[in-house]
This record gives structure tokens, C-alpha cells and sequence, in this order.
């Protein structure tokens, strides 16, 4: 998926998740922290891609991570979402406070990329180091692709339609998200 497909597809999933209410936090929170704040880790992923937007900015980290793990390794991996997490709570100065709302927007910023990549052929590594592969190809990325910015805009278009009623978490499991992002707390 390109950089654009990314950042269409996490401002989809920050308003999704702040509607569907998938935690507190997002639920109460500002708009102008969880927005900011995914697209900001949306991209966060494809740092192990030196041809990457963020890869060509920040090759002197990109490209020792892609030497070491490759493109769609671990950095689109849950064990990388549990990483960034546990960085982000235990390695911050105590002086820097980030809004709660926006630490869960962080996430899933990051996350929206790895859901996005699952929904290419190559899918992702969900449980790196196990080289499984999840995917759903439903797109099939290319450079210039509009079938990629027509879904992402149509998501985008059916979250900001989505109706705010019964928590989506709550109606299938009443721990869902909370399980991940109750650390963030």
C-alpha cells in the first residue's frame, strides 16, 4: 500500500475506533489529539523500507532494520505494537505528557498500517518471529493505484457515516481492546 493509502486508511480507523468507542479513551477523547496522533504512527511501519517515505528521511535508521528484520518483518508485527507500548510508557521523560487519547490514537495509527498491509497480497507477520502470513487481498497495490485511494476514501466515507450507538468491543467481547491498550492507562 502506498504512503497516501496509509494515511487515508488511519484517519478511517482513528474515526472508527473513536465511534465504536474501542476504549474509553477514544471515546471521551479530543479529536485533535487521536487524528493528529495516528497519522503521525501510520506510517511508523515501513521504517524497515529504505525506499519508504519515512525509509528515504530517516535512512540511517531505516536501513539497519531492514538489514535486519526486512520489509514486513517485525515492525508489522504485534510484537512491535507490544514494543512501542511498553517503550512509550516505561522510556518517556515524566516531564513529556502525551494525552492519554493520543497514545491510544498512536496506536492505532500503527495498527491501521499493519491492518492495511493485511489487506494486500503479501499480508504481514502478525506473530513475527513466526513467518505466518495474515492477509485478505482485497487490494492489489500498484504505483498510482485508484482501486487503493478509492477504498480508503470509501472507508474513510462509511466511519464518518458509522452511527455512534452500542460499543462494537462491548457487543462481541466485553474485554476487546481494552486488553491491549489498558497498559497505556
Amino acid at each position: 500500500m502506498t504512503a497516501e493509502g496509509h494515511l487515508i486508511f488511519s484517519i478511517a480507523c482513528a474515526v472508527f475506533a473513536k465511534k465504536a468507542e474501542l476504549s474509553p479513551e477514544l471515546a471521551h477523547g479530543d479529536w485533535w489529539h487521536i487524528i493528529p496522533a495516528s497519522l503521525l504512527t501510520s506510517l511508523l511501519p515501513d521504517i524497515d523500507h529504505p525506499k519508504s517515505l519515512l525509509g528515504q528521511r530517516l535512512k540511517w535508521i531505516s536501513a539497519p532494520i531492514a538489514r535486519m528484520f526486512g520489509h514486513r518483518g517485525f515492525t508489522h508485527s504485534l510484537l512491535a505494537v507490544a514494543a512501542g507500548v511498553f517503550l512509550l510508557k516505561t522510556r518517556l521523560p515524566h516531564d513529556w505528557v502525551i494525552p492519554i487519547d493520543a497514545l491510544h490514537g498512536m496506536v492505532i495509527g500503527y495498527l491501521s498500517h499493519i491492518i492495511a498491509d493485511m489487506l494486500t497480497p503479501a499480508g504481514v507477520p502478525l506473530l513475527w518471529p513466526c513467518r505466518w502470513r495474515f492477509r485478505l487481498p482485497l487490494i492489489q497495490s500498484q504505483k498510482g493505484n485508484q482501486l487503493e485511494r478509492t477504498f480508503c476514501l470509501l472507508m474513510v466515507g462509511l466511519t464518518l457515516f458509522w452511527p455512534n450507538w452500542t460499543p462494537i468491543i462491548d457487543a462481541v467481547n466485553p474485554h476487546g481492546l481494552n486488553f491491549i491498550l489498558k497498559y497505556l492507562t
